[in-house]
């Protein structure tokens, strides 16, 4: 009878309530992994950024579609405007090319169109030929030029 009475003493001395110690530990714990994962969260902010060559539309309604011109240089020299053949391929001026796209910029501009230029150079067209032409168009004040060689954009 000894051992019967020695286990239930040993149960009451483990029974002795609720521990508020441990439970107080682990709710500093908790506490501290929060505090240091929400120094980790980063903010979200807008990034404002403007990429090139993208504008808001000023006016939708009265948006005039712009002036595409396409200038092909030959291998010879020769320059064309539209398929029409401007001045000798010998002339590093181009007068009359020149003249035909400063009047096409002026008209342009009445109509408050942009004019836009794509260059069609063969493949063994000379570069001074290519830089002819820009001149010219440097002279008209045009600046939305694009290249294409062998069919390919730049």
């Amino acid at each position: 009878m000894s051992g019967h009475t020695h286990r239930s003493i040993e149960a009451e001395n483990v029974n002795l309530g609720f521990q508020i110690a441990p439970m107080i530990d682990v709710v500093f714990v908790i506490m501290l992994f929060f505090m240091v994962m929400a120094g980790a969260v980063k903010k979200e902010m807008e990034l404002k950024s403007q990429l090139p060559g993208v504008g808001t539309p000023e006016l939708s309604n009265d948006a005039v579609p712009p002036d595409e011109i396409i200038v092909t240089i030959e291998e010879a020299g020769v320059v064309t405007l539209n398929e029409e053949e401007f001045d000798s391929p010998e002339d590093k001026k181009l007068p009359n090319f020149t003249a035909t796209l400063m009047r096409l910029k002026q008209e342009a501009d009445v109509r408050n169109a942009k004019v836009m230029v794509t260059i069609q150079a063969e493949e063994q067209a000379r570069y001074d030929r290519v830089i002819d032409v820009l001149n010219s168009m440097a002279k008209a004040k045009i600046s939305n030029v694009t290249f294409t060689v062998g069919g390919e954009e730049f």
